[in-house]
């Protein structure tokens, strides 16, 4: 499908030569002379990208006024503007109000294709991120009641306020990219993209062309995700998996806030916010020469710890009935009820944290229609018994541990195993054992068991 562009230019020869242009680059035209001619053919169909000159004759109203008009009504529709008798006043104003770019008069057409190309590329990729969010998990609330979470709560509302990098630490499945996702909603970045890349999956050969783009031979632009982030925030998840080398560009990007594409002759300045994920403890990673210091230290400045599930046991009931509605109302089938006190649910270990349990309700709600409670409880006990029994045959492996160490394992497992059964509670968990309260204090410190809630 093609492209289709608002030209307002109140000189016909511009007006005719852009125009001509983008037809000849396979884009769909309509052009406007003032703003009566301008506001006409925006309210019988707005474009998928606007270009406006600021100064319009024949009226009161100029191209700021269009400018106005258009963002009042979406935010998907990218403006260019371009101006003659351009300031810097004017340009600030102009990128205030929601403007894509702004340039002056005269520009070469190249220019002003590049900008049309990388304009209707970012806003493609916005409203990507738009309809993922209104029909996926990406959707979902950050839930929980236990003093972790509200710790993370608070913090994503102080964020709310500061440009500040975030590195979030946190295990598979528990909720990383949701986390960043809330933190760029509740920022002043909040209708510009959200973009992620994922530092795991790319090829190693791959990583500088997806993080800063080309300029290729045959005289296109290959943009990276520095580009598709602009004004947003940038999601460098699994940033531990990233090559060395790259490690070093990037630093550079953070301290210098401009980057060259690769073959690229000219720097683009950036303005994105940048927040990091990892699995692992990029300190070991640093201490071991896998990842620089230096980038450690930009990146830090904000660190978040997402617990692991097995560790917010009170959390699991809330999630569980906060998942249950939430897959009803996506996938419009009626509300699965899960029996929320099972004692399975707060033995099993959670592996793959609030996604395993996310991917449970799922799973039970498709599989459960017009079934009765206990065949939802059957169905319930046998996925995780399952899962149990496959972790811990992949785990069992104690004969080859010392005796103090397994021990200490068998101990640590059983431990954690009675405090998810009483959620938490340490009071019931020494009397169910036999054990003071003081006592099973001391020895879960002992075993560095904390965080249990």
């Amino acid at each position: 499908m093609k492209h289709e562009v608002l030209v307002i230019d109140d000189n016909i020869d511009i007006r005719n030569l852009i125009s001509s242009i983008l037809r000849d680059k396979n884009y769909e035209v309509r052009e406007a002379a003032n703003y009566d001619q301008a506001t006409f053919e925006i309210d019988k169909k707005l474009p998928d990208i606007a270009i406006i000159d600021v100064k319009l004759d024949k009226g009161d109203k100029d191209g700021i006024d269009l400018l106005k008009k258009i963002k009042k009504i979406t935010d998907l529709v990218p403006v260019i503007m371009i101006s003659g008798h351009a300031n810097v006043e004017m340009a600030v104003e102009s990128l205030k109000l929601g403007a894509y770019e702004f340039i002056t008069k005269p520009f070469a057409m190249e220019q002003l294709l590049n900008i049309v190309g990388r304009g209707l590329e970012n806003i493609s990729l916005k409203k990507e991120n738009v309809q993922l969010e209104n029909r996926s998990f990406y959707s979902f609330d950050f839930v929980g009641e236990s003093y972790q979470v509200l710790k993370i709560k608070k913090l994503i509302k102080k964020l709310s306020s500061a440009d500040s990098r975030v590195l979030i630490y946190g295990a598979t499945g528990s909720g990383k990219e949701l986390l960043a996702r809330k933190i760029h909603k509740s920022s002043q970045r909040n209708k510009k993209p959200f973009v992620v890349i994922n530092g795991a999956l790319l090829q190693p050969n791959n990583y500088e062309t997806e993080l800063f783009g080309s300029d290729n031979t045959d005289g296109t632009i290959t943009y990276g995700f520095l580009e598709k982030a602009k004004g947003g925030t940038l999601l460098i998840d699994e940033v531990s998996e990233i090559p060395l080398d790259t490690q070093a560009k990037i630093l550079r990007v953070l301290m210098d806030q401009k980057f060259r594409r690769i073959n690229g002759k000219e720097n683009i300045h950036v303005n994105i916010r940048i927040i990091a994920s990892t699995s692992k403890d990029l300190k070991n990673e640093v201490a071991v020469g896998n990842f620089r210091e230096d980038l450690y230290h930009r990146l830090n400045v904000v660190p978040i710890d997402i617990p692991n599930l097995n560790s917010r046991p009170g959390d699991i009931p809330l999630l569980i009935k906060y998942f249950q509605k939430k897959i009803s109302e996506i996938n419009g089938t009626p509300e699965i009820e899960i029996n929320v006190d099972d004692d399975l649910l707060y033995s099993y270990q959670w592996p793959g944290n609030v996604r395993e349990l996310r991917n449970l309700v799922e799973r039970i709600s498709i599989l459960s229609q017009n079934e009765n409670k206990s065949n939802v409880g059957r169905l319930l006990h046998e996925i995780l018994s399952k899962n149990s029994s496959d972790s811990i045959s992949a785990s069992n492996d104690s004969m080859s541990y010392p005796l103090k160490q397994a021990r200490e394992n068998f101990e640590k497992s059983y431990l954690l195993t009675q405090l998810k059964k009483n959620k938490g509670n340490i009071s019931k968990t020494a009397e169910f054992i036999g054990m003071e309260r003081s006592a099973l204090h001391r020895k879960l410190k002992s075993l560095g068991i904390k965080g249990i809630n």
